[in-house]
């Protein structure tokens, strides 16, 4: 295993573990992650401890919930891997692996103000579809900022709807620089990348909770439903010209298509004669192509359960390491050394 080298930029993102990856996911996060790999030292956790928070409204069955959480931490990281995740030059682990965390998260939540959670949007997001307003959703922002510092990272993917838990996090590093005196946190920087809109099958940003999603391991009929049956169009008929802009099948399939596929698509669009089933085939033909090399990969992985566990495993432990030194500088910062 190389050594990282102090020289280069620590990276840091997390994805949680609610249910199967869609295209939304790839495109808005997964794609850049694995991109990220050769620029700088990438730490990538599946964040199990987050999704407590959201799990008896995913799984009110109590009695699977447990198994519910394992299998859905199981599949992100097969599916990680399929796509291209390498772990010998990222350092990829369950957030639970490392329960340092959980300790600075106490730290933190000692110096940190009620007001600045009350501010949080995911919060009052949350609150809005119906999920129980729990203390551990209360402070997820803590614990997001804990995840951040604690392996004392640079930068952080985010799309836009997270830059304010970047900016909660920097406030709460200040904090305890502050209340300290000790420079122990770097002030971490969100990165904000020219990421696509994503939309679902009904038009609405693709999300599990709308239940849009086009889920990026679908194949056969499952697939075949999801684009074929599911995505919504309006009654213009074969003959009709057509606006590519205004069109699901094209924001989809343009994600896809070269530049000169793209444009074609949307001249044909333009001039009339292209039926939306003839558009939503090849928009299936694209997805299927695109994603057939990482499922197979998928279906190794998943079926070699134990190298899985070994990647998590080695990653928690290279993880741990880094936060272990971390939490000796915040022990020491706060006499409980």
């Amino acid at each position: 295993m190389p050594k990282p080298s102090p020289a280069r930029k620590r990276i840091l993102s997390g994805v949680q573990p609610s249910g199967k990856l869609h295209l939304g996911n790839y495109f808005g996060a997964i794609k850049q992650h694995i991109a990220l790999q050769d620029e700088g030292e990438c730490f990538y956790f599946i964040a199990d401890y987050h999704a407590l928070t959201t799990l008896p409204d995913l799984q009110p069955d109590v009695g699977k919930r447990a198994q519910t959480l394992r299998e859905n931490v199981f599949d992100v990281a097969v599916s990680y891997l399929a796509l291209g995740l390498d772990p010998a030059k990222a350092t990829f682990f369950r957030q639970s692996d490392v329960p340092e965390v959980s300790e600075l998260t106490w730290i933190l939540a000692t110096v940190t103000g009620m007001g600045l959670l009350e501010r949080a949007h995911s919060y009052k997001d949350k609150i809005a579809q119906g999920i129980a307003p729990g203390v551990g959703l209360f402070i997820y922002p803590v614990l997001m900022a804990a995840d951040i510092l604690i392996y004392r990272s640079h930068v952080v993917p985010v799309g836009k709807d997270q830059v304010q838990h970047l900016e909660m996090t920097r406030d709460m590093a200040g904090y305890f620089n502050n209340c300290y005196g000790k420079e122990v946190f770097p002030m971490p920087q969100e990165r904000l990348d020219a990421v696509p809109a994503v939309p679902g099958t009904d038009g609405r940003k693709m999300s599990k909770s709308y239940g849009n999603t086009i889920e990026i391991f679908a194949e056969g009929k499952a697939l075949k439903k999801s684009v074929m049956t599911d995505i919504v169009t309006d009654k213009a008929t074969v003959e009709d010209k057509k606006d590519p802009e205004t069109s699901n099948i094209f924001a989809l399939y343009k994600l896809f298509a070269t530049d000169a596929e793209r444009d074609e698509m949307a001249a044909r669009f333009r001039a009339g004669g292209l039926g939306y089933g003839v558009a939503k085939t090849a928009l299936l033909e694209k997805i299927d192509a695109h994603f057939a090399p990482a499922r197979e990969r998928r279906k190794e992985l998943a079926a070699n359960p134990e190298y899985v566990e070994c990647v998590l495993r080695d990653g928690a432990k290279r993880a741990r390491a880094e936060a272990q030194k971390t939490m000796e500088l915040v022990r020491k910062a706060t006499g409980l050394r």
